[in-house]
């Protein structure tokens, strides 16, 4: 499948997700949560292309796509192939999941700490299922308490940083993890992307895979912002978008700024 086209996941279970998530978490049962997503957590459906987890998680499309694929590259005139480092939850339509993404954030958050190679990061995370006992460690709630360390860990001895840069990981992964919501399983539920530079805070603009089909959208009004940005293009104004919403003239510039971003 190319990767530029998404073809739609668990169209029965997908379609009655236009519900907010508070309803959803106060107002249903987990058995009937259950019901509607065919016996999986929402955060397992496969949705997203590999196009769309890069254009969302505002990285390399190449980048994204040797981490779920593999890659196979030309060194010093052999060809050498490196394994994937993510696990799609559909590999045979090669569609990913919301927790998917969430491993595709905290990887790029590793990333920025450190530029450690695909073969050191898939043993890291290795480390990690091992240790901690989960098929998808970096999306698990465990990361934010136990297995931070263990993470460190793992890449204080794989990638032997200096005493600064053991002190910059923890920083960055505090900041990229607190972007991640877990509901009370421990299954991701929410993630805020970055939108520009600041990847301190978290903004108007969340994914939550159980609204909107999963798609961005702005998290005080449950509006995508893909819809946003298609009324601003049919000529209507940001204060006008903020009036109808209810929501302030910055929260939808937050949202452009996503979609152009997205876009580029």
């Amino acid at each position: 499948m190319n990767d530029r086209y998404p073809s739609p996941a668990a169209p029965n279970a997908r379609s009655r997700l236009a519900v907010h998530g508070p309803e959803m978490d106060s107002n249903m049962g987990s058995s009937r949560v259950k019901d509607i997503y065919g016996g999986r957590h929402p955060s397992m459906i496969p949705t997203y292309t590999i196009a769309d987890a890069a254009r969302m998680l505002s990285l390399p499309l190449a980048t994204v796509r040797a981490w779920v694929r593999g890659q196979t590259v030309l060194s010093k005139g052999r060809h050498r192939t490196f394994q994937r480092v993510i696990d799609a939850d559909d590999r045979s339509r090669r569609l990913l999941s919301f927790r998917n993404l969430v491993e595709i954030h905290v990887l790029s958050a590793i990333r920025r700490a450190h530029h450690v190679s695909l073969p050191k990061v898939r043993a890291a995370v290795r480390y990690l299922a091992d240790r901690m006992k989960l098929e998808h460690p970096l999306a698990s709630r465990r990361l934010l308490t136990d297995g931070r360390n263990l993470l460190i860990e793992s890449f204080g001895k794989i990638v032997n940083a200096s005493e600064s840069g053991q002190l910059e990981i923890p920083e960055v992964l505090a900041r990229f993890l607190a972007r991640i919501d877990h509901d009370a399983r421990g299954e991701p539920i929410r993630l805020f992307p970055i939108v520009g530079d600041d990847t301190a805070s978290r903004g108007a603009v969340v994914i939550d895979p159980r609204v909107n089909f999963g798609q961005p959208q702005l998290r005080s009004a449950s509006i995508s912002t893909r819809a946003l940005a298609d009324r601003l293009c049919a000529d209507e104004s940001i204060r006008d978008l903020a009036k109808d919403f209810g929501v302030s003239e910055a929260e939808i510039e937050e949202a452009l700024r996503f979609e152009l971003k997205r876009a580029a």
